[in-house]
């Protein structure tokens, strides 16, 4: 009995734990008091309890702490953004065989938030990276499985795309090899109004050279502006002014947003690119994607949902691009499409699985 106490005690420690490691609001603060005092008088009873009948309640009971927690963590209260985010990085680019000379690979882990990260670093000199898109008759297929039938080293996922839709649809622009294969996406329309946006989107030259614009398509040419649209809540860009942009010379691009990194310097654009009203800024797994200085290319992923690894929001994830040293940076689509694979090998745990969700677009680099 000794044995099951103690066992109890640290089966229902572990949640709390991870509460303390957060930062949330005094009333979330009080509803996690509440969680530990239930935890605690479940242990106290279980002397008075039938043993076989306890154990059949507190399976129960751990499946809705879980609940509970995952709902507090998540959604009730304000988590605050943390204004410094030192991670510890590891270069593991040993730990694969037979990588093409051009690429690095690293490994970082903050232990305060907590969070788990991978990024690859890719020399654009040495190496062709492209926009792709699936083959399959749903217009999705994993990472994994672009990398083996396109015989790619890196794979990382793309922009949105609607999950319901069969086949899939692209929410915004696919561009490959000079063809716009699905137009960039010019309005939407938010609570009876409509905004007309310049969605930030990614995309490749002819040489490979990476750049991150807020674009919009016109006929058969891409735009790009200095600045996106000064969108904002309940006010509303009512047209499009062509005339403050110029041509986006580039072979492959895909639109995701917002951008986070602009002239070297951190520019979250979420609001202007009418990301508001969505859970695209809180905390989730991410997945993105920038461009250094000296051209090189950085492909990162962050884990998220996962007791040991919580997810950043989109300002957490421009200081960490940031601390890379990226010029520019683009958000690309997170949570469970958020995967990273390097020869074959996925990185992360997609919201905390092995298995990978089924996207419809992605970035792959290539060997020479």
């Amino acid at each position: 009995m000794t044995k099951t106490h103690n066992l109890l005690q640290e089966t229902c420690a572990k949640p709390i734990a991870q509460i303390k490691k957060f930062k949330i609001s005094s009333a979330s603060r009080r509803i996690g008091k509440i969680i530990h005092s239930c935890a605690i008088n479940c242990i106290s009873r279980l002397n008075q309890t039938n043993f076989n009948s306890f154990f059949f309640t507190l399976k129960i009971s751990q499946i809705s702490l879980l609940i509970i927690i995952s709902f507090l963590l998540f959604s009730c209260g304000k988590i605050e953004s943390y204004r410094s985010i030192p991670m510890s990085w590891k270069n593991i680019t040993a730990e694969f065989e037979d990588l093409p000379n051009g690429i690095r690979v690293f490994s970082g882990r903050n232990k305060q938030i907590p969070i788990n990260a991978w990024y690859v670093e890719v020399d654009s000199k040495q190496l062709d990276t492209d926009i792709v898109i699936s083959s399959d008759e749903d217009r999705r297929e994993t990472p994994s499985q672009f990398a083996e039938r396109l015989n790619a080293v890196v794979v990382i996922n793309g922009g949105y795309f609607l999950m319901h839709k069969n086949p899939a649809e692209h929410v915004g622009l696919i561009m490959r090899n000079g063809e716009i294969i699905t137009h960039s996406l010019r309005s939407l329309l938010k609570r009876d109004k409509r905004y007309y946006v310049t969605r930030s989107a990614i995309g490749f030259d002819a040489n490979g050279e990476m750049d991150i614009a807020w674009i919009a398509s016109r006929n058969d040419s891409l735009f790009e502006w200095s600045k996106p649209m000064d969108n904002r809540p309940d006010t509303p860009i009512e047209a499009l002014d062509f005339s403050q942009s110029s041509y986006w010379n580039v072979e492959s691009a895909l639109q995701a947003g917002p951008v986070i990194i602009h002239k070297g310097r951190r520019n979250v654009t979420d609001v202007e690119e009418a990301f508001f009203w969505t859970k695209i800024p809180d905390i989730h797994p991410r997945s993105a994607a920038g461009y250094k200085k000296d051209g090189k290319q950085i492909f990162l992923v962050v884990d998220g949902r996962q007791p040991d690894s919580r997810g950043v929001d989109l300002i957490e994830l421009a200081i960490i691009m940031d601390d890379l040293g990226c010029e520019e940076a683009i958000n690309l689509d997170g949570g469970g499409s958020s995967a990273l694979v390097v020869n074959g090998r996925l990185l992360n745990k997609p919201a905390g699985f092995t298995t990978q969700r089924e996207v419809m677009s992605a970035i792959a680099v290539y060997s020479n």
